[in-house]
């Protein structure tokens, strides 16, 4: 098996799950244990993401705090994989912002590749992708010069007990990052890091 975001040959192992991948240091799940797209869709159904609970607008506020405090409304946003409780994007939008949706699940409607965008946020959408090269180069591809991009994604650091982490028991969680594995990708896929910090990571395409 390769590594799903830069092709590395995976050897090293974490557990019987997980491989270490030695060049971009991410946690690369075994490709025989992801779920079908049925699967996927009903265990995300299980989710109970109401745009208009308190503690799950806190969970996702240092996204929307991030957005308000470096974009203007008049700029244009997308949501991507914005499951289906976009809270985010109900929180922008009452302060004037203009938001698209999409989700491959909830909002599969592709027209939001029509356009290009001042900001994308993903919030617990990362360490979903099977192939993390291929929707990081379509999200930069979609980024206008300057645009950025903010990923809420629980970095793995080495003092966490991995096997018993909450993250890893996920059984949707196919890619987990490091703090070096977004250093990888901001020098490899043409971003400036802005912030990186172990759940919030903000890009800026150069």
């Amino acid at each position: 098996m390769n590594c799903t975001l830069c092709n590395t040959v995976l050897v090293d192992k974490m557990d019987d799950v997980y491989f270490i991948c030695s060049t971009c240091n991410g946690y690369v799940k075994r490709n025989d244990l992801f779920f079908t797209a049925e699967n996927e869709k009903k265990h995300y159904e299980q989710h109970h993401n109401d745009v208009n609970d308190t503690g799950y607008q806190n969970f996702t506020a240092p996204v929307t705090n991030a957005i308000l405090k470096l974009c203007k409304p008049n700029m244009l946003g997308l949501d991507y994989g914005c499951g289906k409780g976009p809270v985010i994007t109900k929180q922008l939008t009452e302060k004037g912002f203009c938001v698209h949706l999409y989700d491959p699940y909830f909002y599969p409607d592709t027209a939001y590749l029509n356009y290009t965008y001042d900001f994308i946020f993903s919030c617990e959408v990362f360490e979903h992708f099977y192939n993390p090269f291929a929707e990081i180069t379509k999200l930069y591809g979609l980024l206008k010069p300057n645009g950025l991009l903010l990923i809420k994604t629980h970095l793995f650091n080495q003092q966490t007990d991995f096997t018993n982490w909450y993250y890893r028991k996920d059984l949707t969680h196919v890619f987990i990052y490091t703090f070096k594995t977004f250093e990888f990708i901001a020098l490899n896929f043409g971003f400036d890091l802005i912030e990186l910090s172990e759940k919030l990571i903000i890009l800026r395409k150069k």
